[in-house]
């Protein structure tokens, strides 16, 4: 087994259910009943977080292992809406790591769930200045509390004041500061109302990005769903389909021209899969030989993957099959705690089977390197 002892796993996708307490302390005093906050509701007993007095329905989603069941675990209990739903390891630091060391994990990249995966949530604000704050606020709780509970387990990544890109720059440089080393960003603006990347919109974050050293973690989904063919597709539709989701923020990112002005920024695919991916780049690149239309011709597709891009897997034997192709330095993994699709408590075990055929310093990379070199961690 390539997987020996001393590899110190690492995932890069995983998510936090925010405790109560987060905005509480946080916030100036005149915000206090505007604030998110958690209240029950007297008719229906679920727990929800009210926000400038809309409610928001506080949905944990978990694994058959990470959902706390009452009437035998059905398919109705794939969601809970109350923290007595799921293990404590979902919204508890302390209880967090103990649930990674359980799963064999060494440390963790957590994106949140009532923010939204990249704070899009904040978007909805009324009053941006408090908008604002909140996402000061997350920033803030996440290094300070979640974060500082377990310091080498941990991987913060910050939201944005996405609606203001120089505000958003100045936040990135701000938590730099703190210990952050991530920032979860839109796979695709533009379905949120905002400016694509196909405009200078975003300029400002890229250089600041670039600046810090700190990788954009584009979560799949981010941008409001996933690929969804008809009214009546199951969500098992669009989990299986995940991966055109990375593909489509691959291929718009590479003709955008963004890349070429920023030729130093980092782009982690959290959650798209990996075995794709040589499919997708040779795409591109027959594409970028042939078109006639006008583009970009001072870098190819290819180099544009080979130097932007890194991939991440939960269960992808065809990517450890094509990691060659894909690039050894490109594929990391992940546990998805606590969402279905982790493999908890035995993502290690799972992993060690996928590479049990990979040699030794190749498993190190995936399981280990390539994270701690693109997200800067050397806890």
């Amino acid at each position: 087994m390539p997987l020996t002892d001393d590899v110190k796993v690492i995932s890069v996708d995983d998510h936090i259910v925010e405790p109560p307490h987060v905005w509480q302390g946080r916030l100036p005093e005149r915000y206090r009943e505007d604030a998110p906050h958690i209240i029950e509701d007297p008719d229906t007993h679920d727990q929800v977080w009210v926000w400038e007095g809309r409610r928001y329905p506080l949905v944990l989603m978990g694994s058959p292992k990470t959902r706390v069941f009452t009437n035998g675990g059905g398919a109705d209990e794939l969601r809970t809406h109350r923290y007595d739903g799921v293990v404590p390891g979902v919204y508890d630091a302390k209880a967090r790591v103990a649930a990674m060391d359980e799963d064999g994990i060494h440390a963790q990249v957590n994106f949140p769930t009532f923010p939204r995966f990249a704070g899009t949530l904040f978007l909805q604000a009324q009053d941006k200045e408090l908008a604002h704050l909140i996402v000061k606020a997350y920033n803030d709780w996440l290094i300070d509390d979640w974060c500082a509970t377990a310091p080498d387990r941990f991987i913060a990544s910050i939201l944005l004041p996405l609606w203001d890109p120089q505000a958003s720059a100045a936040e990135i440089r701000r938590c730099r500061d703190k210990g952050a080393l991530s920032i979860s960003f839109p796979e695709n603006p533009a379905p949120l109302g905002l400016p694509s990347y196909w405009t200078r919109n975003w300029d400002p974050v890229f250089d600041a990005a670039i600046e810090t050293g700190m990788p954009l973690s584009m979560h799949i989904g981010t941008s409001g769903g996933l690929p969804h063919p008809a009214p009546e597709s199951s969500e098992n539709v669009e989990i299986s389909l995940c991966g055109l989701n990375s593909m489509e923020t691959m291929a718009d990112l590479v003709f955008s021209g963004i890349l070429q002005r920023f030729p130093n920024i980092k782009i982690a695919l959290s959650e798209g899969g990996a075995g794709w991916v040589p499919y997708i780049v040779e795409r591109m690149q027959y594409t970028w030989e042939r078109t006639r239309m006008e583009v970009d011709r001072s870098v190819s597709p290819r180099e544009l993957y080979d130097r932007h891009f890194w991939t991440c897997f939960i269960s992808d034997d065809v990517g450890i099959t094509l990691r060659h192709d894909i690039g050894i330095k490109k594929l990391m993994f992940e546990t998805d705690y606590p969402h279905n699709d982790t493999n908890w408590p035995d993502s290690r075990k799972v992993l060690a089977k996928m590479l049990a055929d990979v040699p030794d310093d190749e498993a190190r990379r995936i399981a280990e390197l390539n994270a701690r070199e693109l997200y800067n961690f050397w806890s």
